[in-house]
């Protein structure tokens, strides 16, 4: 699920406890299931955000090795129409789940080629199949749908399932790529019943969810009207 770019919204003492579920879904099956609809009227930045997105992973050692994927499974949490799905996580990975609760969006990805399991709930709802691995968990422009309690239980489980290597350490990457607030405190938005996190909550809720940042970049090249975006690479604290 696309998450509004623009830098507008209200606050809250506790933004995040004005997050509804029903409304933010309500708010969704309204929109188009198209790039304009998922980019709140921004399409133009997606080939940059794409781009910049492979960028990170490639820094990450994620990508292509020898013209070979070396990502065997990846999964995209609130991935919308698949955007990110079809413009890069397919590039790097042999198969991609999909996690989206507006099953009209993943409509179109139904039978496609290298997209593995569909799952039309809330990322609060889902939990990965049991034994299932990943090398990648693709989260942007989606958690502002969650609170804080539902994000760092839903990071956690996703810590839970990243591929180990043969050495026993975490191969897998989790990455969350969102909107920043500058405000000062976190915002909510009642259009789509979404909040937008400062980076020191964001940091917050990673450390409630035992997960450390492995890398992080501020996203360039997007119009000045629109929030900063930053990306998050994680991985479980060692034990």
């Amino acid at each position: 699920m696309g998450h509004e770019m623009s830098s507008s919204g209200n606050s809250s003492t506790v933004p995040d406890s004005l997050i509804s579920a029903d409304d933010g879904r309500r708010y969704w099956s309204g929109i188009d299931a198209d790039v304009n609809g998922m980019l709140g009227g921004y399409p133009g930045v997606s080939r940059i955000d794409l781009r910049t997105s492979g960028s990170f992973l490639a820094k990450l050692g994620l990508g292509r090795t020898k013209g070979q994927k070396n990502v065997k499974r990846a999964v995209e949490g609130g991935a919308g129409i698949g955007r990110i799905t079809q413009g890069l996580l397919l590039e790097v990975a042999e198969t991609v789940d999909v996690v989206e609760p507006i099953a009209k969006f993943t409509a179109a990805l139904e039978g496609r080629p290298g997209v593995g399991r569909i799952y039309n709930v809330g990322l609060e709802e889902w939990r990965p199949e049991e034994g299932a691995t990943y090398d990648l968990v693709w989260n942007q422009w989606c958690v502002g749908h969650l609170t804080d309690l539902q994000l760092a239980a839903y990071l956690r489980r996703c810590g839970a399932a990243l591929s180990v290597g043969d050495d026993g350490k975490t191969k897998g990457v989790i990455v969350v790529k969102e909107n920043l607030s500058t405000a000062g405190r976190d915002l909510f938005d009642e259009l789509d019943s979404s909040v937008t996190r400062q980076d020191e909550t964001f940091r917050q809720i990673f450390e409630k969810a035992g997960l450390s940042i492995v890398r992080t970049e501020l996203q360039h090249g997007f119009p000045e009207d629109l929030y900063p975006v930053r990306m998050y690479a994680l991985r479980p604290k060692k034990t």
